[in-house]
């Protein structure tokens, strides 16, 4: 779910992207487990069943993995996909709360089924949708064959992959949630798993969804504050790791606080409700030095034709006209966008070492 900072950030603060080359040759750390979440969610049948394959195994996350990381690299961005590791212990309670709201949905869901309320079945499907082990494990499987790089985080994906910016071994985060913020990602990039027509729910009605860039810099200097002020902010109105936030204190009166006090540690203990102060600067500490891994390797190879028929034709029943369709479109924005720019990279350093 992530932190809700939408309603604290200006317009002028959100840069739209109206076309992506404009990120040509930009190396984008992508959230792997936001971007599949959303893919689930979005890939589904009328009635918000998901595609499924022969066996009954679910394969949207799949097919939108697979078909949107084609259209990322035909335009020339560099994705890198970033998977979470073990959570921290202190958003256990976020995590219990989220498998109980998607059983909730899955009741619905049937209700809405049997009674043919095919817009609110889709709607609860979306809401009860779950990434599984083995469907963690099928993505990393098509990304080996498509020759695009990921990289396992030790905790949160968003932490490791707001390193790899920091780190200078990409350009920008991309995730619909703003905690790679937080974590101290010089810019997020949303949308770009989610790009192009997408229905207003409940509504006949469709809207243009485009990409955007939020920089950190710019917003910190917008909104007069500094990012560990940010992060108080952030802690104060709830967390993954404090879902609840502070009893009573919304965005505006979570920024008005600390623009008066300064930060979290200065606001008087009777305005924290039931939490104690070591328990959100222990979250604080957390944002500001997550666990990561530096020990990772970032490069594309070339797609290997055979590998991906055999995940998503033999084994996972997709068309096999469509996917080799599809992996020339791969292949041929790899030798352009990709391998062209890696082998200029790899010279320069030969020539430095």
């Amino acid at each position: 779910m992530g932190v809700n900072l939408k309603d604290l950030i200006p317009d002028k603060c959100r840069v739209v992207i109206d076309d992506l080359r404009v990120l040509k040759g930009k190396t984008v750390a992508i959230d792997a487990y936001n971007a599949l979440y959303q893919f689930l969610a979005a890939i589904r049948q009328p009635d918000g069943t998901p595609l499924m394959d022969s066996k009954g195994r679910v394969t949207s996350h799949l097919s939108g993995l697979f078909y949107r990381t084609i259209n990322i690299v035909e335009e020339g961005v560099k994705p890198v996909y970033v998977f979470d590791g073990k959570p921290p212990e202190m958003k256990a309670e976020e995590l219990r709360r989220r498998s109980q709201v998607k059983e909730e949905a899955s009741k619905k869901y049937e209700e809405a089924v049997s009674s043919g309320d095919l817009e609110a079945a889709r709607k609860y499907a979306m809401i009860s949708s779950k990434l599984t082990d083995t469907m963690v494990y099928s993505a990393k499987k098509l990304l080996d064959a498509m020759g695009i790089p990921y990289v396992e985080a030790l905790s949160e994906g968003e932490a490791q992959a707001a390193y790899l910016v920091i780190n200078g071994d990409a350009w920008a985060t991309a995730s619909q949630d703003y905690d790679s913020l937080l974590f101290g990602s010089p810019r997020l990039l949303r949308n770009l798993t989610i790009s192009g027509k997408r229905k207003l729910p409940g509504r006949e009605e469709y809207i243009e969804v485009k990409p955007e860039i939020i920089e950190l810099d710019n917003l910190l200097k917008e909104l007069g504050i500094k990012r560990d002020q940010l992060i108080d902010i952030a802690i104060l109105i709830g967390t993954d790791y404090n879902p609840d936030g502070v009893k009573g204190i919304g965005l505006k009166t979570a920024y008005k606080l600390i623009k008066e006090y300064g930060s979290l540690e200065k606001i008087p203990k009777a305005l924290l409700g039931n939490y104690s102060i070591d328990e959100l600067i222990n979250i604080k500490s957390f944002f500001i030095n997550p666990p990561v891994n530096k020990n990772y390797k970032i490069s594309w190879n070339e797609p290997d034709q055979k590998k991906i028929i055999d995940i998503l034709v033999n084994e996972y029943d997709f068309s096999e006209d469509r996917v080799k369709k599809a992996v020339e479109r791969l292949v041929k924005a790899y030798r352009e966008n990709l391998k062209a720019r890696q082998l200029g990279l790899d010279m320069w350093f030969t020539k430095k070492t």
